[in-house]
């Protein structure tokens, strides 16, 4: 029992990083933050 459960686990954090690398947001896949950012950041737009 203790075998199956240590399998199921490992498995079960295996398939979860492969997801978080899989949905990661610095890619540079081109499509920017998936999230807005927690603090706002100010730009000067003079030209």
């Amino acid at each position: 029992m203790t075998e199956l459960l240590l399998t199921a686990f490992v498995l079960g954090l295996l398939g979860y990083v492969v997801w978080l690398a899989l949905d990661s947001d610095d890619d540079n896949g081109g499509g920017g933050l998936m999230q807005p950012a927690l603090v706002p950041i100010r730009v000067n737009r003079r030209s």
